[in-house]
């Protein structure tokens, strides 16, 4: 059985929204289940003393270009937020909440809808009404959800997250691990094909 593969992204990362659209089919095609977790970049910024990419002189820029451009590469919808980057804490313990509560795949639904809100419909998902409004989307009651995502052992699970993945090596959002071995970027997606053809058939996990 080929081990999952560990996917950490941040709700507010376009680079992370691109590969949600794509991940699942990749592990598919490498006959793996995908596991994904929700961080916060913010902290993981903080602790490794860096800022976000658009707040970097020059870079900024391009990235801002690169984002649109990556997404029409690939046909994924793609409208700028006019507020970015946003604060994602809301939606990152309500996933955690409905996978818990309701299983990994509708907590995918709900990741799908949040990311879609934010990319593609121009919402703020640092609101909670549009957390829920996601989350009912998903086929979840928004009530349950919003008391969900405000108990302690969610706001906790998250923190702890978090620290987990800085220890594991996460300085950015998306993060792919397959067999232990990192992957920052939806870029990479085809250095993870090529890697797994290298070490040939007998080295899956």
């Amino acid at each position: 059985m080929n081990s999952p593969i560990d996917f950490y992204f941040d709700f507010s990362s376009p680079y992370s929204y691109c590969a949600s659209t794509r991940v699942d089919a990749l592990g598919a095609e490498l006959g793996r289940a995908v596991r994904w977790h929700p961080i916060l970049l913010g902290p993981v910024f903080k602790q490794i003393g860096v800022v976000p990419l658009v707040d970097v002189p020059i870079k900024g820029r391009y990235a801002l270009h690169d984002f649109a451009r990556t997404a029409a590469l690939f046909d994924i919808p793609y409208v700028h937020p006019q507020k970015f980057p946003v604060a994602t804490i809301g939606a990152a313990r309500a996933m955690l909440w409905i996978d818990a509560q309701h299983g990994a795949a509708k907590a995918r639904d709900f990741a799908h809808a949040v990311f879609h809100a934010y990319f593609a419909a121009g919402q703020d998902i640092s609101q909670p009404e549009v957390v829920l409004a996601a989350a009912q989307q998903a086929g979840l009651d928004a009530g349950a959800v919003a008391q969900g995502m405000q108990q302690d052992d969610i706001k906790a699970a998250l923190k702890s997250g978090i620290e987990a993945a800085t220890a594991r090596g996460v300085f950015g959002a998306p993060f792919i691990f397959i067999d232990d071995e990192p992957f920052w970027g939806f870029d990479r997606f085809d250095y993870i094909r090529r890697w797994l053809q290298r070490r040939g058939p007998g080295a899956a996990a």
